[in-house]
């Protein structure tokens, strides 16, 4: 039964239906249940560091309810997307419901689209790779996945890496130089991939060229469906949705600078160089990205059997509660600053 415990990511979605479905203040249930319940749970439940081993980590491994827990945000974020963008073109909101209403659903995109999509992209399956790109749609950020897995994974924790937040730098100074700088990597490391195999920029291999035709069928689609004013609703839901991701892509690097070493590159990336959490609520609703340091000492670990490394460096917080904290940048320096190492302080300035 304990396997089921990642059910409780659902409840994410569940909280924006309900905001939807009764309007009023209840359309702010999930930025509360977020942002301020989520992390209150967070700081009465204990921590728990424990690793799988032996014959439960393998029968967890191949275990495809895990999978099948990730495959149901499919239907559970489109469908969601589409009562959402129906009622909103249907029905008459107060401006407060409609804020309510977009910023919970851009939490349901982030949460159970962008950060499902970044699980499923590393998957070595070619149809579990299509159904986090899928899943990506909603928060015109399917270029995450180029970005993600051929830029970041090599560059994290460095000076190249748009993703990893320098020391002393704000959330929402990073929010500007990492989506404009991602989504520019992405178009760079598209077209070294496309001539490594001596294919041009219009060429049929070109995903970054699929990903803008893709995204903007979507929001044509919006617009001939529901209209102008809800094609705007979306597009807000979507910049909350990627906003989110770049929020938790801030608070896992923070600060964390790899060695440059005599022959010019950097060091490999060890559990040193990302943010651990084990904080069990943010585990759960966020499929183990909290367990980030594993994650990018190995990336293609499935999620269900990250391990914690006592190397690795500790968040006081679970990363729901970081979040809030990011949001109010002297409270979040006095805090993390002071974990750094002095030397990884020295090789960010």
């Amino acid at each position: 039964m304990k396997d089921l415990k990642y059910l409780a990511a659902f409840t994410i979605p569940i909280s924006a239906f309900i905001g939807i479905y009764f309007k009023g203040y209840w359309s702010f249930i999930t930025p509360v249940y977020a942002f301020l319940l989520i992390p209150a749970m967070e700081l009465l439940l204990p921590i728990n560091g424990t690793n799988l081993e032996g014959q439960e980590r393998e029968a967890s491994l191949k275990n495809k309810l895990f999978d099948w827990l990730l495959y149901l945000n499919i239907p559970l974020v489109f469908g969601l997307l589409y009562y959402s963008l129906n009622e909103l073109a249907s029905s008459s909101y107060a401006k407060h419901e409609l804020l309510g209403i977009i910023i919970s659903m851009g939490i349901v995109l982030g949460t159970n689209g962008i950060n499902v999509a970044h699980e499923l992209g590393h998957r070595a399956n070619s149809y579990e790779r299509f159904l986090g790109k899928l899943l990506l749609l909603p928060s015109l950020y399917m270029h995450f996945y180029i970005e993600h897995n051929f830029g970041h994974h090599l560059n994290a924790a460095t000076k190249d890496d748009p993703a990893t937040a320098k020391y002393n730098q704000s959330v929402y100074s990073f929010w500007i130089t990492s989506v404009s700088r991602q989504y520019i990597n992405a178009w760079v490391i598209q077209r070294k991939l496309l001539r490594s195999h001596n294919r041009g920029m219009f060429s049929v291999y070109n995903d970054m060229l699929w990903y803008t035709i893709i995204q903007l069928m979507y929001l044509i689609f919006i617009y001939y469906v529901f209209g102008y004013l809800v094609l705007i609703y979306a597009i807000l839901a979507a910049l909350v949705g990627f906003l989110l991701l770049e929020t938790v892509n801030y608070i896992e690097h923070y600060g964390l600078i790899r060695k440059k070493l005599p022959s010019g590159r950097y060091e490999r990336v060890r559990e040193v160089h990302s943010w651990n959490s084990n904080h069990v609520m943010g585990r759960i609703i966020l499929y183990e990205l909290t367990r980030h340091s594993d994650h990018h000492f190995k990336s293609s670990k499935k999620y269900q059997i990250l391990d914690y490394h006592d190397s690795s460096p500790q968040m006081p917080f679970g990363y729901p509660t970081s979040m809030v904290l990011s949001f109010l940048p002297p409270l979040w320096f006095r805090v993390m600053n002071p974990r750094i190492p002095d030397e990884m302080k020295a090789a960010s300035l």
